[in-house]
């Protein structure tokens, strides 16, 4: 039920940021259509274990933040979830903590946002929780199962059987949450050449070489202080950064990207009150602001100032929301942040202040129960 309320590489340092440059801007080219129009899709994830009943899809208008609900498609918990480049596949998890944690292939249509399953395939993971893709492999990163699995894609963007898994690690020191292994989160590098994956519960980042559709394991190419837990991480808007945001530890990691092993400049806190849930991280679509989430005590969303030469950073501010941000997402055009608050069964809309970064609510809720992912088209 959904009801709204208005309310060590020879590589240079030069020369990687050169490319970074490059890869940015040819990011950029897909995005700038979405800039300029001002109705989007949009599709959230949600749990079911009470009164949701799985997948979502709106129109959502970026210039005034309203939302218009198209089509509901029942599954067993779509946790989180991507689109294809053509917009007319959906890729989501099942997060269940059994053998039916599974990936969905999804048929979607841009125009009506109908949402259709094509099938459903095991991941041989239990609580699988992140999803990516790069148009020919699929990555899913299983919490409780430790691992991340991998399936090909066919010419169509069907979903083939895993074809490959790879297994998290422990740390010496270990906090309760990381009594067994946990891979967090898997992204593919802005260049296509690697894949990086969040060892939770060893405080690292794997590497794995990229080969077609075959991945090859290159070991640890970033470490993070102990107690970390890693969760999710994003690139800056010149690919020669990332941030890393740490669930346990609820801090916000800066390192010098390269292809080798990356230096950490920075750890700054996101979550000052000791929550321990720290969960989700984005960059403004300048680049001059990083937002991050924090849960289980004075939830809310970290606003930091970016340095873009040296990539540090500075909080700015810090914007309470509803219960448990889990997942949050901003339009195309910058304009607005919407966040998914499990608990709070709400997904709030903030306005952004493109000067200061800071966030306002424009009480344009859209209610619902247990949502958790939120992904524009």
């Amino acid at each position: 039920m959904i009801t709204f309320a208005e309310k060590s590489n020879p590589m240079t340092a030069k020369t990687i940021y050169n490319w970074g440059c490059l890869l940015a801007s040819f990011c950029l080219l897909p995005c700038l259509g979405a800039q300029a129009q001002p109705t989007l899709n949009m599709i959230v994830g949600t749990y079911t274990h009470h009164n949701s009943e799985g997948m979502y899809s709106f129109s959502f208008n970026q210039l005034t933040g309203k939302a218009t609900p198209l089509d509901t498609l029942r599954l067993s918990n779509p946790s989180f979830l991507t689109l294809n480049r053509a917009g007319n596949k959906i890729y989501a998890v099942s997060e269940n903590s059994d053998s039916t944690a599974a990936v969905y292939d999804i048929d979607f249509n841009k125009a009506t946002g109908k949402m259709t399953l094509r099938h459903t395939l095991p991941c041989y993971g239990a609580d699988p929780c992140y999803i990516a893709s790069n148009g020919r492999l699929l990555l899913t990163a299983n919490y409780t199962g430790g691992s991340m699995s991998v399936f090909p894609l066919d010419a169509q963007g069907n979903v083939l059987p895993m074809s490959q898994q790879f297994k998290g690690h422990l740390a010496p020191q270990l906090l309760p949450q990381q009594s067994t292994p946990h891979i967090h989160c898997t992204q593919f590098t802005p260049d296509g050449q690697r894949v990086l994956a969040t060892d939770f519960s060893a405080n690292q980042l794997l590497a794995f070489k990229l080969d077609g559709t075959k991945l090859t394991p290159q070991g640890v190419v970033a470490r993070l202080s102990s107690g970390s837990g890693c969760r999710h991480f994003v690139w800056s808007a010149n690919k020669r950064f990332l941030y890393v945001v740490s669930e346990l530890s609820g801090a916000v990691s800066v390192f010098r990207y390269g292809p080798g092993q990356m230096q950490r400049l920075q750890e700054i806190q996101s979550d000052s009150v000791g929550g321990h849930g720290s969960a989700d991280i984005h960059l403004s679509r300048d680049g001059r602001y990083l937002y991050a989430s924090n849960r289980l005590k004075s939830d809310g969303i970290s606003i930091f100032r970016v340095n873009l030469n040296t990539g540090l950073l500075t909080k700015v501010g810090y914007q309470l929301t509803g219960i448990h941000p889990r997942n949050f997402a901003i339009t195309p055009n910058g304009k607005y942040l919407l966040c998914a608050c499990r608990d709070s069964n709400v997904i709030q809309v903030f306005a952004i202040d493109k000067e200061t970064g800071l966030l306002t609510d424009t009480h344009q809720d859209i209610r619902m129960d247990s949502p958790v992912c939120i992904q524009f088209y």
